[in-house]
C-alpha cells in the first residue's frame, strides 16, 4: 500500500512540474561586463518560443557553471520571461612565475598549470595549479623551496594580475644512501641497480645526486625487478624513506623484504582448442628448460612477448595470456600459461602528450595501428618500441582508457623527451704517431625524428669527413630514407709516393622484411683520383688515374638481442653484399658480422663477436688500393688502423679478405667509489690476407691478437672510454697502437 502511495505521489509531483513549464519568449541577461548577451545566450543553450521548466532550466544552470566564466549564476522564469543574473570570473591578464632562472623549468611549469593567461580566474583552480607546482619543485630536488602568490585585481577590467614568486633554494643532494631489511644482497651491489647517486665531487653536472621522487619510484621499481630477476618471488620493496642530515643534505633508505628464492618446478602451456599446437612448439619448449631453474621475471616476461611474437605472426589478433602461479612448498612455483581469446575491441582516437620539439605526426607515424582499427596489444606495443628506437625519447608510456562506446579504446601516448644532440671527441696514441676524430650529431632535427650527422678524423696521412642525412618514415612508407656524402683525401707522397682522394655519395633506406629481419638497400656511387711518384711501388704505380663506381648495396640483418642498449641475452646477425653496376674493376664485396649476448655470474655479461669480409674484382686486374680490406682499431684493439696485414716494401696495401674474432666480458663492481666507472676485458684476433698481384707478400698464417682492458668513465663533461691493449701474437711490420680513447656529450 505504502509503495503505490509513493508512486501516485511521484507521479503527481512530476505532472506538477511538467504542467509548471512556460514558453520562453524572452531572455533578459544582467551583470555581464565583458562578456556580450549573445555569447551567454548561447553557452546557455536555451532558445526562443520553447517550453522550459524547472527540470530543464537546472540543466542550463549547469551548463553556464561549467563554462567557468561565471563565478555565480541565477535563473528565473516569470511571464514568459528568463532572466539570467550572472556575476563574471575576472579574467586573467597577466600570469608570471618569476624568481626561476631556468628557462626551461619555468615552461615546464606553465605547460602543466592549468590556468592561463585570457583564461578565467578560480580560486579552485589557482589552489590546484599551486599544490602542482609544489609537486613539481619536490619531484625536482627542491625541498627547501617558498613560494610567494600575489594577486592584483583591476576592478574595472574585471581582470587580475597572478604573480607566482619562487624561490627553489638549494637541491637537495643525496649524501648517503643505504639498504635496511631482509636485503640479502650486499649495498654496493644494490647502488649500481639503482638511478639515483650519491653525490661525490666528481659528478657535478649529474641530476642523479639530488633527490627525486619520480627517480625513487623507479629505484624501487628497479630494485623489484633485480630480485625478481634473481630467484626471489616474494621480494618486497617495503618503502623507501629519507633522512635529514645537519648539512641540508639528505640519506635514502630502502627497506627490501628478499625473502627466499625459488626454482621454477613445472611451467605448462594452455591453449584453446581450435588453436594450431604446432604453433606454440618453441614456447613449450623453453618452458621444459626451464624446470629446475630459478625463477626469474624476465624470463616469464620473454616467454610472454614469445606468445606475442606467435600470435601476430599467426594471426591470432585478440588474444590474452594469462598467468596462474601457485607455491607447491616453500621453494618451488609452479605456472599455469593460459591462452585465451578475448573481445574486440576498435581504436577510437589516440592522444600524444608530452611532445614539445618534437611533431605529433613525426609520432603519429611511428603507430602500426591507426585510430578506427581493431585495437591490437601486440602490434600498438611494436609500434611503441618503434618510437623508443628512434632514441629521441627517454621515456615513451601508454594507457588505454575506455571510449565513448563499449567496444572503444582511446589510448594516449605519453613521451618524455631527451637531448637529441650529440658531441663526440676520440684519439690515440701509439708506436707511429697519433690520430684524432670528432663529430656533430642531431637526432631529431626541426621536430621531424630527421638525423644529422657530421664527422671529421684525421691521422698523421689521411683526412675523412662524412656528412649523414636520414629521414624516418619517408614519405608515410614507413621506410627510413637515408642519404650521405663522404670524402677521404690521403697523402702518402713523401713515404710511398701516392696520394689519392675520393667523394662519394650514398642513398639508400632500411626497413623490416619480416620480424626481426631487417633489409637496407642502397645505391652508391664515387670517383677517386690517384697520383703517384718515382717512390710508388710499380703495383701502385699500375693503378694511377681516375675512377668512377655505382653500385648497389644491401644488408640483411636478423636482431634477436632483448635490446639494442647494453644488451644482456640474444645475438645479431648480419650479412651484407656490395655489387658493381658501373665500375672499372668491378669489385665483388660480402661479409658476414655476428654477436651472441650472454648474461654471466655477478650480472656480468659476455659478448662473443665473429666477422669475415671478402673483396673479389671480376676481372683479372688488381683489386683497387682504395678498396682493399684492413682491419680495424675498433675491430683489432692494440693494433693501428690499417695498419697491419701485406706490405709492398713499407707500404701497407691491404687484403682481399679479413677476419676476425672477438671476446669481452663486464667486470663486477668491486668497490662502491667506482660506481660510475664501468671495467671490460677483452681478447680481439684479427688477420688480413690475400693480395692480387703478388703471392710473396700474403701473409695469411699469421693471425694478430691482444688482450686489454675498457673502461668506461662519466664526467662531468660526458662519457669517456679508455681502451688499454697490449698485442700478444704480431709481425715485426706492424704499427701497434696501445692505448685510446673518446668522449662525448650531449645538448
Amino acid at each position: 500500500m505504502f509503495k503505490k502511495i509513493l508512486l501516485i505521489s511521484l507521479i503527481h509531483i512530476f505532472s506538477l512540474s511538467v504542467s509548471f513549464a512556460e514558453i520562453v519568449n524572452k531572455i533578459n541577461i544582467n551583470g555581464n561586463k565583458r562578456l556580450t548577451k549573445e555569447a551567454i545566450i548561447l553557452f546557455s543553450k536555451v532558445q526562443l518560443n520553447e517550453n522550459y521548466n524547472s527540470i530543464v532550466l537546472n540543466s542550463t544552470l549547469k551548463e553556464l557553471y561549467e563554462t567557468n566564466f561565471f563565478k555565480s549564476v541565477n535563473i528565473n522564469l516569470e511571464n514568459n520571461i528568463l532572466y539570467i543574473d550572472v556575476v563574471e570570473n575576472p579574467i586573467i591578464e597577466d600570469l608570471r612565475i618569476e624568481g626561476v632562472k631556468n628557462k626551461n623549468f619555468t615552461e615546464k611549469l606553465y605547460d602543466f598549470m592549468v590556468l592561463k593567461n585570457r583564461k578565467s580566474y578560480q580560486e579552485r583552480l589557482f589552489e590546484n595549479d599551486l599544490n602542482l607546482i609544489k609537486n613539481i619543485i619536490k619531484r625536482n630536488g627542491y625541498y627547501f623551496s617558498k613560494i610567494e602568490t600575489t594577486l592584483i585585481p583591476n576592478d574595472e577590467q574585471n581582470s587580475v594580475q597572478l604573480i607566482y614568486n619562487i624561490d627553489l633554494g638549494k637541491r637537495a643532494k643525496i649524501k648517503d644512501i643505504s639498504f635496511v631489511g631482509d636485503k640479502k644482497i650486499k649495498d654496493k651491489k644494490l647502488k649500481n641497480i639503482i638511478a639515483s647517486e650519491e653525490a661525490k665531487f666528481w659528478k657535478l653536472i649529474s641530476n642523479k645526486k639530488y633527490l627525486d621522487e619520480d627517480r625513487i619510484n623507479l629505484d624501487k621499481r628497479l630494485l623489484l625487478n633485480y630480485y625478481k630477476n634473481d630467484g626471489y618471488y616474494l621480494a618486497k620493496i617495503e618503502n623507501s624513506f629519507v633522512e635529514s642530515l645537519n648539512d641540508e643534505s639528505f640519506k635514502l633508505i630502502f627497506n627490501i623484504n628478499a625473502g627466499k628464492k625459488f626454482i621454477f618446478n613445472s611451467l605448462k602451456l594452455k591453449l584453446p582448442s581450435d588453436f594450431n599446437e604446432k604453433h606454440f612448439t618453441s614456447i613449450n619448449k623453453v618452458l621444459s628448460e626451464q624446470v629446475g631453474e630459478l625463477y626469474s621475471l624476465e624470463i616469464i616476461e620473454k616467454i610472454l612477448n614469445e606468445i606475442d611474437k606467435i600470435a601476430l605472426s599467426k594471426q591470432y589478433e585478440f588474444i590474452n595470456a594469462s598467468l596462474l602461479e601457485n607455491i607447491t612448498d616453500d621453494s618451488k612455483l609452479d605456472f599455469i600459461i593460459t591462452i585465451s581469446e578475448t573481445q574486440k575491441f576498435y581504436v577510437e582516437k589516440i592522444n600524444i602528450t608530452g611532445n614539445h620539439i618534437t611533431l605529433e605526426e613525426t609520432i603519429r607515424n611511428s603507430f602500426i595501428v591507426d585510430e578506427g582499427d581493431p585495437y591490437n596489444e601486440i602490434l600498438f606495443n611494436k609500434s611503441i618500441n618503434k618510437i623508443k628506437s628512434r632514441g629521441i625519447f627517454s621515456k615513451v608510456d601508454k594507457e588505454l582508457l575506455e571510449g565513448s562506446n563499449e567496444g572503444l579504446k582511446i589510448i594516449t601516448i605519453n613521451v618524455e623527451e631527451k637531448p637529441t644532440g650529440e658531441i663526440s671527441l676520440g684519439a690515440g696514441v701509439g708506436t707511429n704517431g697519433a690520430s684524432i676524430g670528432g663529430g656533430i650529431k642531431e637526432n631529431n632535427f626541426l621536430g621531424k625524428g630527421i638525423m644529422l650527422d657530421t664527422n671529421l678524423s684525421i691521422s698523421e696521412d689521411t683526412i675523412k669527413g662524412k656528412f649523414t642525412y636520414s629521414r624516418p618514415n619517408f614519405n608515410n612508407s614507413d621506410n627510413d630514407l637515408s642519404t650521405s656524402l663522404e670524402s677521404t683525401s690521403t697523402d702518402k707522397l713523401s713515404d710511398s709516393g701516392y696520394k689519392s682522394s675520393i667523394i662519394g655519395f650514398s642513398l639508400g633506406t632500411n626497413f623490416e622484411q619480416y620480424e626481426n629481419l631487417f633489409f637496407s638497400p642502397t645505391l652508391k656511387t664515387s670517383v677517386e683520383s690517384l697520383e703517384t711518384t718515382n717512390l710508388a711501388s710499380a703495383a701502385i704505380k699500375r693503378q694511377e688515374g681516375d675512377y668512377f663506381d655505382t653500385n648497389f648495396a644491401y644488408s640483411l640483418v636478423y636482431d634477436r638481442r632483448d635490446r639494442t642498449y647494453q644488451p644482456r641475452d640474444g645475438y645479431r646477425i648480419s650479412f651484407f653484399q656490395d655489387l658493381p653496376i658501373v665500375s672499372d674493376n668491378y669489385e665483388v664485396i660480402n661479409g658476414f658480422d655476428a654477436t651472441q649476448y650472454t648474461a654471466l655470474f655477478y650480472d656480468m655479461v659476455g659478448k662473443v663477436n665473429l666477422y669475415g669480409k671478402a673483396i673479389n674484382t671480376l676481372k683479372n686486374g688488381d683489386t683497387r688500393l682504395s678498396k682493399r680490406l684492413y682491419a680495424s682499431a675498433s675491430k683489432l684493439r692494440g693494433f693501428k688502423s690499417g695498419k697491419i696485414g701485406p706490405t709492398d716494401n713499407t707500404d701497407y696495401v691491404g687484403g682481399n679478405y679479413v677476419a676476425g674474432l672477438n671476446f669481452s666480458s663486464t667486470l663486477p663492481q668491486i668497490l662502491p667509489s667506482l660506481q660510475n666507472i664501468d671495467f671490460n676485458i677483452f681478447f680481439d684476433a684479427a688477420n688480413v690476407w690475400g693480395v692480387d698481384y703478388s703471392s710473396t707478400i700474403d701473409d695469411s698464417n699469421q693471425i694478430r691478437s691482444s688482450l686489454g682492458l675498457a673502461m668506461d668513465v662519466l664526467t662531468p663533461i660526458g662519457p669517456m672510454n679508455f681502451s688499454l691493449a697490449q698485442p700478444i701474437t704480431k709481425k715485426s711490420s706492424d704499427t701497434t697502437e696501445s692505448f685510446r680513447f673518446n668522449i662525448g656529450t650531449t645538448f
